[in-house]
């Protein structure tokens, strides 16, 4: 818990820069936006926007940002060092990140001796002064500086002094911040805090008049005014190759960092960044940080899937503090002891960062879970009448056969309606055919389902065309019920998952199958179990528009009753 007291820490998320890094993900300028509003209404004082210059995705972005600024991060734009044998006030790429307008520029450069001789194949004298050059210039030009030392722990390992000249240099020329980077994310914990104890002692030593750090006119604008850091200021920046990137961060921290750089969700090159979802509940209500306010931080599961869905990237359902998974209970004795205390097995609220507890219901379920779970959904059952018995009894039954309960919530749920004797029949499937046409030479094919169905005692006959068996079935469903139900015509089917329960036994292995369904609002999921996929799909198909009906008539009779 934090207070007045808590020492602060400074948060810098590189997710649309450094997190668009991983493979398979890619945001349009739109994207990029959203999401930089998303983090400055999380609270998140720094977001590093890209490098202006290196695409014209990045140049647009920090040109619309100019337009329309965020409320309370400073934008950050990202830059090397000037190129060898040049100088920065010629360095046409150095002009890009002057046009994007921004108060901050993080400049990486080359710790490492290794990279410099290999990689830059030039000096290390010359690197020294591409950085000296290149902050210099930009200092010049009324920019306040981040370095990135990168790949520093590993050119701390194999030349200490060199490495520790690049940071002097980068001081002396007017960096406020050096930010120390485990690029290839292999250094452990304990090499990150002795590495970092020292650096925080040759700077501290450096800040206090050994080392001359030159004048520097600060701007009254700034989210940190100079008076409150004695120079120079230390951060980490650490990769998840070792899965090590929050340990890691964590360990910078307790050895004396005060900037955490980050990516939301982790996302990032190869295994990702440090994930600053993990990160930032950790330092905060774990180790007594100040990182954002308690009531930015219940936003924080919320901003973790907003992400997930602007990049196109299904959520980590199992991801500490913001995964759907986080707070979920499935063995009959740990809810029955979460029930009393939710000590007994969470290590902190749901609700400090916007999740929420789930009690999940499987075949490992006590007694516990199904009351749990019942009234959740607003359903109080007596744990000393037969019914509660009957339903558990039921469930474990059902998931012997290959129904799963914890993914399909809604059939769980009508399951219940069903064992208490109140499951509305909103409608009642007669049968269905469906019919395939796969044409040699074309790719595509064409299915024709047919339905009859009865509402209210009147049976429909419908047909519709799909692109195959499922579509076309549950396009025949939807035309046959919509004209009783017009809400059906706000329906998705959002998500088809199959998994095959016994493969030994081929083509006629047991099959089963989940269907998400949404509103627009609300999203559910049902179960359905056989050995033909097609009855399968069926069942799970027809349950989670039953289960849409459900959820439209409850809503309605409560907005009925409020009236």
């Amino acid at each position: 818990m934090t207070t007045n007291s808590s020492p602060q820490l400074w948060l810098y998320d590189t997710t649309l820069r450094d997190g668009t890094q991983r493979e398979g993900l890619s945001v349009s300028i739109e994207d990029k936006l959203r999401i930089a509003r998303r983090l400055d209404q999380l609270g998140i004082p720094f977001i590093e926007g890209g490098w202006p210059g290196a695409n014209p995705k990045d140049v647009q972005f920090f040109w619309q940002l100019q337009e329309d600024p965020l409320k309370q991060a400073e934008i950050v734009a990202f830059c090397s060092t000037r190129r060898p044998n040049s100088t920065a006030a010629t360095e046409p790429m150095l002009q890009d990140i002057l046009a994007a307008g921004t108060r901050w520029v993080t400049i990486f450069g080359k710790s490492w001796d290794l990279h410099v001789t290999t990689g830059l194949k030039t000096t290390l004298e010359e690197n020294l002064a591409m950085i000296r050059d290149t902050i210099e210039y930009l200092r010049s030009q009324g920019r306040r500086i981040i370095y990135d030392a990168e790949h520093w722990f590993d050119g701390y390992k194999h030349n200490r002094d060199y490495a520790l000249q690049t940071l002097e240099v980068a001081i002396a020329a007017g960096a406020e911040w050096l930010v120390l980077c485990d690029t290839n994310g292999g250094t452990l914990p304990h090499e990150i805090s002795q590495i970092v104890q020292d650096v925080v002692e040759v700077t501290g030593k450096l800040g206090t008049g050994d080392w001359e750090l030159g004048s520097r006119k600060e701007s009254s604008q700034s989210p940190i005014p100079n008076p409150q850091f004695p120079m120079p200021q230390i951060g980490i920046h650490t990769h998840n190759d070792s899965e090590m990137a929050v340990a890691n961060a964590i360990a910078a921290v307790m050895a004396g960092v005060k900037m955490v750089q980050g990516t939301i969700n982790g996302y990032g090159e190869r295994c990702g960044n440090a994930n600053l979802c993990s990160l930032i509940p950790n330092l905060q209500l774990k180790a007594g940080y100040s990182c954002i306010t308690e009531d930015q931080l219940t936003q924080l599961t919320e901003a973790s899937r907003f992400v997930s869905e602007v990049v196109n990237l299904a959520p980590d359902e199992h991801a500490p503090f913001v995964g759907r998974s986080a707070f979920a209970h499935k063995g009959g004795i740990h809810v029955s002891a979460v029930e009393r205390n939710p000590l007994t097995y969470e290590h902190i609220q749901p609700e400090q960062v916007g999740n929420r507890r789930r009690i999940v219901i499987s075949e490992q379920s006590g007694l516990s879970n199904v009351l749990a779970k019942a009234r959740s959904f607003g359903i109080e059952l007596d744990q000393q009448k037969a019914e509660a018995r009957e339903i558990l009894q039921r469930l474990k039954d059902l998931e012997s056969e290959g129904f799963q309960f914890e993914a399909a919530e809604a059939s769980f749920v009508l399951l219940m309606h069903e064992a208490l004797g109140g499951r509305q029949k909103f409608f009642e499937v007669k049968g269905f055919q469906v019919h395939c046409d796969l044409i040699e030479g074309k790719e595509t094919s064409n299915a024709l389902a047919t339905v009859k169905v009865a509402v209210d005692g009147k049976n429909i006959l419908e047909a519709a065309e799909g692109n195959g068996p499922v579509a076309a079935l549950d396009a025949a469903l939807r035309k046959a019920l919509v004209n009783f139900y017009p809400q059906i015509a706000t329906f998705d089917l959002t998500d088809y998952k199959v998994r095959i329960l016994d493969g030994h036994t081929g083509t006629a292995a047991k099959t089963r199958v989940l269907v998400e369904s949404g509103n627009g609002r609300q999203r559910w999921t049902t179960v359905g179990v056989s050995n033909n996929i097609l009855a399968a799909s069926y069942q799970a198909v027809v349950e989670g528009l039953e289960y849409g009906l459900l959820l439209h008539s409850q809503a309605s009779a409560a907005l009925k009753a409020s009236s």
